[in-house]
């Protein structure tokens, strides 16, 4: 059973990068996030906001009817009184640049019935996988879209997450080949998201999510000029409900 921080809640935390061939390259930086309630979702002006035309699914309906109809479609409804927790980037001064947002759907009994990894990528397409976690919120999922120019699409995803008041973290790890050749984490600790809490973080990191795209830029940029061979895009089509 999960057991929930206060929310809304937001998680100050770590997020790290680790690529391990053919070019070795890491980094990591201080970043945070927001855990919230789809059905409560937090508004705080220009500094913090969340729509549903930023996520998967219909702009003209609820997050929780689009997560509800990508899990429906999966072959996992929804129960009425489910709970759907999502950990994400707001909207904050006009922008969201959002790589990955986890959606929890937990029973009322406060067991994960399924979870949902939504991914974008910078050339505006976004990509939705369902999977059920075992008791130690492990899974794998197969790696079925374009999200780097460095990395072509097949392999899979080895995906852990922790969900409770004292840590919330996603930690990936890219298995091509029978090798593992690119992690990435999040981890954070959750604390309540109260007006003055906001205001700090908002200060501290005033353009969080515009951080985040440049940092994508830079780091793309770096490899390019190590010569690391660059994978040609197609077009995506993302599963039904996205």
């Amino acid at each position: 059973m999960v057991m929930l921080p206060v929310l809304p809640a937001l998680v100050p935390g770590r997020v790290t990068h680790a690529r391990r061939m053919p070019v070795r390259h890491r980094f990591g930086h201080r970043t945070y996030q927001w855990l919230v309630d789809v059905d409560e979702l937090p508004r705080f002006g220009a500094l913090a906001s969340f729509s549903p035309s930023d996520h998967l699914g219909s702009a003209d309906r609820s997050l929780r009817e689009n997560v509800a109809a990508f899990a429906a479609a999966q072959g996992i409804p929804l129960a009425p009184d489910d709970r759907v927790v999502m950990l994400a980037n707001a909207r904050g001064l006009g922008y969201v640049f959002d790589p990955l947002s986890v959606f929890w759907c937990l029973t009322s009994a406060g067991d994960v019935r399924c979870v949902v990894l939504e991914i974008h990528n910078t050339y505006g397409e976004r990509h939705a996988q369902l999977a059920r976690p075992d008791g130690d919120g492990r899974f794998s999922v197969g790696k079925d879209f374009y999200v780097s120019p460095f990395f072509s699409v097949d392999g899979r995803y080895d995906v852990t997450l922790r969900l409770d008041p004292e840590r919330v973290s996603v930690a990936i790890d890219l298995t091509q080949g029978d090798q593992r050749v690119f992690s990435a984490a999040f981890s954070g600790r959750p604390r309540p998201a109260r007006a003055l809490a906001v205001l700090g973080v908002a200060l501290r990191t005033p353009a969080a999510t515009y951080q985040v795209w440049a940092l994508i830029r830079i780091h793309g940029v770096w490899l390019w000029l190590r010569r690391l061979p660059m994978i040609p895009r197609r077009r995506h089509v993302p599963p039904e409900g996205v």
